[in-house]
């Protein structure tokens, strides 16, 4: 493991604040599939299946982890840093905002 790899799994690992039982659990919920963008004419958003990678790499020891994890892993540290700046004044609780970031592993109001 090189440096940057070292430095995104720990970005990552601070990031994601929902284990894999509860993000997998929020997955499941119809708040969860309102929000996200589409692809390719796909049913599942792009932050839902985004969400479901990661329930993989919270399930993959560190040394099993591929160059491909740790770029996905990357994009979302970034995702999670990027959308956290777009934050709505007032109550978050049952926002777009708030589902989107759940979609992949964190919560904002946690």
């Amino acid at each position: 493991m090189n440096d940057d790899q070292e430095t995104t799994y720990r970005e990552f690992n601070e990031v994601v604040n929902l284990t894999p039982k509860q993000l997998d659990e929020w997955l499941d919920t119809d708040e969860s599939r309102s929000v996200g963008q589409k692809a390719d004419g796909s049913t599942e958003s792009v932050g839902h299946r985004s969400g479901r990678r990661i329930i993989v790499l919270l399930s993959t020891t560190k040394s099993d982890l591929s160059d491909s994890d740790y770029d996905h892993m990357n994009k979302f540290v970034g995702y999670v840093h990027r959308h956290l700046e777009q934050r709505p004044s007032g109550d978050v609780t049952e926002t777009d905002w708030r589902y989107s970031l759940m979609n992949s592993g964190h919560d904002p109001t946690l």
